[in-house]
């Protein structure tokens, strides 16, 4: 599976650029205290609205804070949150989807009925209202994300459980006594996580945006925190005289967003079967010839 992850990536010039974007993003979020030119929540107001220059790349904002340490820092609030959150959302679903598809019976009943429930509801409003209630905050975006976002991913990885669940090697387990924790563990884990990795990279966009949106409504991260919808916020009060300050916080969700979005789009075609069977008749052939 490796070496077609890495035959497939080579042949997918969109695919590398992603890969790219992500991992320059994740890096630059890690070392944004060491290469931030500038501390992000320090104001000096007689420099606001800076153009670019060498020692603000990017300019400064309406308290002359540096735009570019301010994006930088803004990596580890809504990148890194939103990982974090993703992080929160899979484990609490694999383990509810798993216990569902394993178990069976009234438990596996129980469990998706409230699945259901939960789909139900539309998944931005229902964390719209839960930080409403809840009040402004990153950990309250955090659990807002996991309550609402949970059922969804335990009811893929339920039907993938029962999926394997049928293979002849789990049914062997299941017959010389193998506890039903090993099984997973072992077993059914292995196989369900290129899917589990597929659904959370194609969703850390949409709780990227979630994240940026409710900032810029004021009900997220609070200043002077640096965030990327934060700096939206900010910046859309002189919209109309400096223009340009929407730009790099704008640019960085989109291209950010974009990129994992693409990513995903790059496993979920790598791990489909029909590819993976044309890849091994591909093979196949140029080893005859």
């Amino acid at each position: 599976m490796i070496p077609f992850f890495f035959q497939q990536l080579r042949r997918d010039g969109f695919a590398q650029i992603c890969l790219a974007i992500v991992i320059i993003v994740i890096v630059a979020g890690i070392l944004a205290p060491w290469v931030a030119p500038h501390d992000p929540t320090e104001t000096a107001v007689r420099l606001k609205y800076q153009g670019s220059s060498f020692l603000y790349p990017l300019g400064t904002d309406n308290l002359g804070r540096c735009i570019l340490s301010r994006l930088l820092f803004g990596i580890r609030t809504t990148v890194f949150y939103s990982l974090f959150a993703m992080a929160l959302t899979l484990s609490f679903g694999c383990i509810i989807g798993m216990i569902s598809g394993i178990s069976g019976g009234k438990i596996d009943e129980v469990l998706m009925r409230l699945c259901d429930i939960m789909l139900s509801f539309p998944g931005e409003v229902m964390i719209l209202a839960l930080v409403g209630v809840l009040g402004p905050g990153i950990e309250n975006i955090l659990l807002a994300v996991v309550v609402v976002k949970w059922s969804w991913y335990a009811r893929m990885i339920r039907g993938a459980v029962i999926q394997y669940t049928h293979r002849n090697y789990v049914r062997y387990a299941e017959v010389i006594g193998t506890p039903p924790v090993h099984i997973l563990r072992k077993h059914i884990l292995p196989v369900t996580m290129a899917e589990i990795i597929i659904l959370a990279t194609s969703d850390i966009g949409s709780v990227i945006l979630m994240i940026s949106a409710l900032s810029f409504l004021g009900l997220g991260v609070q200043a002077p925190t640096p965030e990327w919808g934060n700096m939206l916020s900010e910046a859309k009060n002189v919209m109309i005289l400096h223009p340009e300050l929407m730009l790099p916080a704008g640019l960085a969700i989109v291209i950010v967003v974009a990129a994992f979005n693409g990513l995903g789009d790059f496993l979920r075609d790598v791990t489909d079967p029909a590819n993976r069977r044309s890849h091994i008749v591909y093979q196949e052939k140029n080893n005859d010839i």
